[in-house]
């Protein structure tokens, strides 16, 4: 069935007042047992959250494969803000990673900062582990705040499984020191970065505040 615009502000509107995230999940959840079709929400989903939200997932969850679901992020790279591109990483944790470097070569250079954010924070998730040597040459000084902190989430990230990578990388990245010095943040609020890691890191801000700061 295909859901026009006003058809799903009409479900939003039936929920309680100041209704959550979860409220709207639910209704996803109802359209996606539907196998509803909404399609016709793709020119407002910058209009609302909750539209972007909706038109995003219920059309992911009905793809089988990784591909698929990629195909279909490349073709609506629609974004307004980080949160909209951070809840599609679970979407494309299978992908072939080649096909995900490709494509991310591209984002990175993208007008749009949150499309330039997607090309690192697709890689958050299973399909980064053990590809620090392929990822950490993405990393450019970018302006944009959100994408900084999508790189240094990344490079975190990616130190949580080969710390001795990113350790020997960082001080001959050039990258500013606003987006290492946020990295070695990261890693040092890791919970998952052994303590003689962290210390190895924090000794690096002196040379790289030094060096680019």
């Amino acid at each position: 069935m295909k859901y026009t615009k006003e058809q799903i502000q009409s479900l939003l509107d039936a929920l309680p007042e100041n209704y959550k995230t979860g409220d709207v999940d639910r209704v996803i959840r109802d359209l996606v047992k539907q196998k509803a079709d909404v399609s016709q929400l793709r020119p407002y989903i910058l209009t609302l959250q909750q539209f972007h939200r909706i038109y995003y997932y219920v059309s992911l969850k009905q793809l089988k494969t990784a591909d698929a679901r990629m195909a279909f992020i490349h073709g609506n790279l629609l974004f307004s803000d980080w949160w909209h591109t951070d809840q599609l990483i679970s979407f494309v944790a299978d992908l072939d990673f080649d096909t995900a470097l490709m494509l991310a070569k591209q984002y990175i250079r993208d007008a749009d900062p949150f499309i330039r954010r997607w090309g690192y924070v697709l890689f958050i998730s299973r399909l980064g582990r053990g590809h620090a040597a392929q990822l950490l040459p993405l990393m450019h000084n970018d302006e944009a705040y959100y994408v900084q902190m999508a790189q240094a989430w990344l490079i975190a990230e990616l130190a949580i499984f080969e710390p001795e990578t990113v350790h020997g990388w960082m001080p001959e990245s050039g990258l500013r020191y606003d987006i290492n010095g946020k990295a070695i943040q990261k890693i040092c609020d890791s919970f998952r970065i052994p303590e003689q890691w962290k210390d190895s890191f924090k000794a690096l801000r002196p040379l790289l505040y030094g060096r680019n700061g």
